[in-house]
Order: structure tokens, then C-alpha cells, then sequence
């Protein structure tokens, strides 16, 4: 979905981030940037759940793929 918003951005910024990104306008630069980070921090909250689920050691995947 495609909406136009009005947004106050540093300038500079958004310069080096149209460079940086090699985008041809600086809504696809801002675009892309968005998506990263939004990327990131759900790659940050996925690793954070490394470690928090407790799994059951007789499970035999094994038998499981065989169904």
C-alpha cells in the first residue's frame, strides 16, 4: 500500500542515505531504509528468543518426517 505523508527529515541525511542506498529518488532511498530497519529489529527480536524456548528431548523428528 502506497501512501503520501509529509515528514520533516534531516537533509544532509537523506542525501547520504539516496548515495549510500544507490536509490534513483529519495522516496525509494527512504523506502529501503524503512524496510531495513524494520528488518533488523525483527532479526533482533527473533535472536533475543534464542535460547527461551524449552524443547522436548525425546522428540524424534525423524519419525515425525516419516508421516
Amino acid at each position: 500500500m502506497d501512501a503520501t505523508t509529509t515528514i520533516t527529515v534531516d537533509k544532509p541525511l537523506l542525501a547520504q542515505t539516496v548515495i549510500i542506498s544507490k536509490q534513483q529518488s529519495e522516496p525509494a532511498a527512504v523506502n529501503l531504509a524503512l524496510k531495513e530497519f524494520v528488518q533488523r529489529h525483527v532479526a533482533d527480536y527473533v535472536i533475543d528468543a534464542f535460547g527461551t524456548i524449552e524443547y522436548d528431548e525425546n522428540y524424534d523428528y525423524k519419525a515425525a518426517r516419516n508421516r
